[in-house]
């Protein structure tokens, strides 16, 4: 190693910490960028490249320094790995003259201009990956973990927590959903009319899954990862900017996304343990996002649609708008709930309506809502189930029965900060 690598040299943690987030954050707008470059056909190489990139960055940013512009140094090398995979190609022959043009325009740029080209083009880019991924002749189930995967650089690991099966089955899933495009000769578009209304659904509940991921992670150190919550945030606001996509659902979505987020900066202590509704700092919640979920709101009303994404932010509008925990209005709360249960009878929205059947009517009422769920069975593997069971045991001094549930619950999460509460709730029961 000369002496100017030596002088260069970057703590392989901080490189880890930049190229992950690079990976949530810039890796699903560059394969939207290559795939509208070399065509949805090319998809998978699209991922491939992007992934390629970000690892040679992992490994040679530590000893030749970090980028001035990372995420166009990252462009530009999947463009490049990208290039060369496809001259070997015989498709690649014959769109040769169109493709060398677009990627030459493209790197003869400078990496600043680069990286504005990158930010002017990603907007329709993105939106026309995502109505892709969500097109029609495509199961529902397969259109949200293809855009997952693409658009928003989730592992199989976690598509697979987010539908509660395994990851083989979500690997299975995708290699069937990239193969299938290819084979229908999906076009890299945004629809229009009929058509682009047949496909917006899956690509709210896509954003939606999005978000909730990052607000509370399915696995991993932490419980909330911000960048996901973010560009589900960016994502779905392009989405509303766009004429077709203007519509009460979206904005109700929007609205979900803005309250929520709005409270992130209070859900962790200093050490980045949970802290409950009640522990939470509320002068901490960002008053601008409140104000911008508020007016997404309503918007959301115009009209006479009511959609689940309506009565959630109603929910979250309650919560972002009382002062405390004690003045909640938590009988509206449990209203919205009642609807929202009717509307979709998940044994999940059913857990969560129990939490505040107990805060109305008392704990021994949402142990008894909890038996009433339809489909319990479904729960038996997700230890919020075993969690909310334990507090509400708690609550009415049964501590064995409490403390069981809590260790069930510490044997099913993944993600270490709701380890090390459920722990502190099992230490805080033993006499």
């Amino acid at each position: 190693m000369n002496e100017t690598q030596e002088k260069n040299l970057v703590p392989v943690g901080e490189v880890s910490r930049l190229t992950e987030h690079l990976f949530r954050v810039e890796a699903g707008k560059l394969v939207s960028v290559l795939t509208g470059i070399f065509g949805i056909d090319h998809l998978q190489l699209a991922e491939d490249v992007v992934q390629e990139a970000l690892v040679r960055a992992f490994r040679t940013w530590p000893y030749y320094g970090i980028p001035e512009n990372p995420a166009a140094w990252i462009t530009q090398t999947a463009k490049n790995l990208a290039y060369d995979v496809l001259r070997r190609e015989k498709l690649f022959r014959e769109k040769q003259t169109e493709i060398v043009v677009s990627v030459e325009q493209r790197s003869s740029n400078s990496a600043v201009n680069d990286s504005v080209l990158f930010d002017s083009e990603i907007k329709d880019d993105c939106l026309r990956l995502i109505f892709a991924c969500c097109h029609p002749m495509l199961a529902p189930e397969s259109q949200t973990a293809l855009a997952l995967r693409t658009l928003c650089g989730f592992s199989p690991a976690e598509i697979a927590k987010a539908f509660l099966t395994t990851e083989a089955a979500i690997s299975k899933r995708l290699t069937r959903t990239r193969q299938k495009i290819r084979e229908l000769h999906i076009p890299f578009e945004i629809p229009a009319g009929e058509e682009f209304t047949a496909r917006l659904n899956g690509v709210l509940q896509t954003l939606y899954l999005l978000f909730n991921e990052g607000y509370k992670a399915s696995s991993g150190e932490n419980l909330v990862r911000e960048d996901l919550c973010y560009e589900a945030i960016r994502l779905a606001t392009l989405l509303a900017e766009h004429p077709a996509a203007n519509l009460p659902r979206t904005h109700a979505l929007v609205a979900l996304m803005f309250l929520n987020a709005a409270r992130l900066p209070a859900r962790v202590d200093l050490e980045g343990n949970i802290l409950r509704l009640k522990e939470q700092e509320r002068s901490k919640w960002r008053r601008p996002m409140i104000e911008r979920g508020i007016i997404h709101l309503g918007q959301a009303s115009k009209g006479h649609e009511l959609s689940e994404y309506h009565l959630q932010a109603g929910i979250a509008a309650c919560h972002c708008m009382a002062e405390s925990f004690e003045s909640t209005d938590w009988p509206r709360i449990l209203a919205l709930y009642d609807q929202w249960v009717q509307m979709n009878p998940s044994p999940v929205i059913a857990l969560n309506r129990a939490v505040a059947v107990a805060t109305v009517r008392g704990p021994a009422a949402g142990i008894e809502a909890i038996k009433a769920i339809r489909h319990r069975g479904e729960l038996k593997s997700y230890y919020l189930f075993y969690a909310v069971l334990g507090e509400f045991e708690a609550q009415l001094h049964h501590f064995e029965a409490a403390s069981a549930h809590f260790r069930k619950a510490l044997e099913l999460t993944e993600v270490k900060t709701e380890q090390i509460f459920l722990s502190k709730r099992v230490r805080s029961l033993r006499p």
